[in-house]
């Protein structure tokens, strides 16, 4: 007799059960795979990942954000769940410029440091309904763009640290690696 296993499909969560996702989660690390099917659960996960962006005052939040190796991600640059854009599959080009600011990440809480992005660039994507768009942005859209797209690709503010921002941030990153104790029973 020969045993086969079912075909493997995507897992697709509840968008009502998504929630955001800290670091160290493997799921941050990964490269997300590209969104193929555009139908009524990929726009719930999106106004899902608006709301935790707002809940949570963010500007922007990616997919692996909360759980999902998806490319998607979401941005108002207002912090404004009614102003969030979603961006599914990005591509960015036409970078121009560089600006040095300060960044933080829902995923990293209480982490902040500079980094050092492109001051333009611009952006293609596809809307919740695989339309295709693009938007030529600078400063702080253009930033938040480049952070989420770095979710994206598996990079966090940690990879983007200097030696001395892992230093001052060590007891922070430290405290995100362990886990909780577990209750001692007597």
């Amino acid at each position: 007799m020969k045993i086969t296993s079912p075909a493997k499909t995507p897992v697709r969560p509840d968008p009502a059960s998504l929630a955001l996702v800290l670091y160290p989660a493997p799921v941050l690390k990964k490269t997300a795979k590209d969104v193929e099917r555009f139908d009524q659960w990929l726009a719930d996960v999106i106004e899902q990942m608006k709301k935790i962006m707002v809940e949570n005052k963010g500007v922007g939040l990616a997919a692996p954000q909360v759980g999902l190796s998806l490319r998607i991600f979401v941005a108002s640059p207002s912090g404004k769940e009614e102003e969030a854009l979603a961006f599914v599959n990005p591509f960015l080009s036409n970078e121009q410029g560089s600006d040095e600011g300060e960044e933080g990440c829902l995923s990293l809480p209480d982490i902040r440091i500079k980094v050092t992005r492109f001051k333009k660039l611009r952006v293609e994507a596809l809307d919740i309904h695989g339309t295709p768009f693009l938007a030529d942005l600078e400063d702080f859209p253009a930033r938040i763009i480049q952070h989420e797209n770095d979710h994206l690709e598996g990079i966090l503010l940690l990879d983007r640290m200097s030696p001395v921002a892992q230093l001052a941030n060590r007891k922070k990153i430290k405290a995100l690696e362990t886990p909780p104790s577990a209750p001692k029973l007597r």
